[in-house]
């Protein structure tokens, strides 16, 4: 068994579903700012910008 195995073994319940709860979050978090300010931003368009009178 591997280290983490071991330790998600002797951590309480609550205690791994925070942790991965703070995980997804981060990861999603990241995922945004990365579509907003990274390579992919170029793709995307203002709404507003398009249906101007």
């Amino acid at each position: 068994m591997g280290r983490l195995t071991i330790l998600i073994k002797f951590m309480e319940p609550a205690t791994v579903l925070i942790i991965s709860v703070g995980a997804v979050l981060v990861a999603v978090t990241g995922f945004a700012v990365y579509t907003s300010f990274g390579p992919p931003s170029k793709q995307l368009t203002d709404p507003f910008d398009e249906h101007e009178d």
